[in-house]
């Protein structure tokens, strides 16, 4: 069985996400650190121009979006289930909600002047200055527009009020809905981030019920990974087999066929093309092959939702 690889970098939410989702299943993996910014020439080598962090590679089985890389993680290993049995639906909806509409807010209150001060203050000017120019250049042409900061701290308070609430309710438990999800973990991330100094941490501490439950999240810790050079990484894909295509019947409701050359790419903001031909077409999963020098043939996994496709 080909090893887990992560491609990811240490301050990523969505890849202290993935993390926790390793940790959650204790699961051992390798751990590829890419830069924060473009280029990412060895990344966009296995994917074909997706950019976003983190990334899973399976052999030579590339998985990109946290929501994904969740459904195959529960293949990797059923139990402990991110979607228990009954709960499947509301548990990914409020995941999906999460990583959009809390992450949202965490992005604006953390890059707020006074947060970005502390939160960088190690960094030189010109490095600050790359990163927020890549931040505008990835939010540049999706769907998700920016929050402003003022907004974000106005609605904050309520987020957070309907969190503790539901956290306070002795017939919950220790977790959003009962049991561990992949709900937890979709929520855990933004307030990971947010953690991160003390200008935005007060804004999960001061929710006594959410502060606990974060912490009883983050116990799950991170699995065991071990170090990988994304030379090694792209190696493994070149010698590697793409997996047999999923047990499903190829359905399209837009019409497109197996073998035909198409675009996926994700509507919402990191928006960058990835182009080859398209294998499958499932309930929640797209796949295309493409071929690179370095990476060989690799089969391309993308989620359905949150992605569209176009013809070549």
């Amino acid at each position: 069985m080909s090893e887990l690889i992560l491609h990811h970098y240490p301050t990523s939410p969505f890849a202290e996400k993935a993390r926790l989702l390793l940790g959650f299943k204790g699961l051992s993996w390798r751990s590829v650190k890419i830069s924060p910014v473009m280029p990412k020439p060895d990344l966009t080598a296995l994917t074909g121009g997706y950019r976003k962090t983190p990334v899973l590679q399976i052999g030579a089985d590339i998985y990109c979006d946290t929501a994904l890389i969740a459904r195959r993680l529960e293949q990797e290993k059923a139990l402990p289930a991110f979607f228990p049995e009954g709960q499947e639906m509301i548990a990914a909806s409020f995941a999906a909600w999460a990583d959009s509409v809390v992450f949202q807010h965490a992005v604006s209150l953390v890059f707020q002047p006074e947060s970005v001060a502390v939160r960088f203050a190690s960094l030189p000017p010109e490095a600050i200055k790359a990163f927020i120019a890549d931040r505008a250049g990835l939010f540049s042409g999706g769907s998700a527009t920016r929050l402003s900061a003022e907004q974000a701290k106005h609605q904050w308070p309520t987020i957070m009020a309907r969190l503790e609430q539901q956290l306070q309710r002795e017939e919950v438990g220790d977790y959003l809905f009962g049991e561990p999800s992949i709900a937890d973990f979709a929520l855990a991330h933004p307030m990971w981030f947010l953690k991160a100094t003390p200008v935005t941490s007060p804004l999960v501490d001061n929710y006594p019920a959410v502060s606990a439950w974060l912490a009883r999240v983050l116990g799950f810790g991170h699995g065991a990974p071990s170090e990988m050079t994304s030379e090694e990484a792209l190696e493994v894909a070149h010698n590697a087999t793409p997996a047999a295509l999923p047990d499903e019947v190829f359905e399209d409701p837009n019409g497109f066929k197996a073998g035909q050359q198409v675009i996926i790419a994700a509507t919402d903001y990191g928006v960058d093309p990835v182009a080859g031909e398209l294998l499958f077409a499932g309930r929640e999963e797209l796949i295309v092959r493409r071929e690179d020098e370095r990476g060989g043939v690799v089969h391309v996994h993308f989620p359905r939702f949150g992605f569209r496709i176009e013809a070549c």
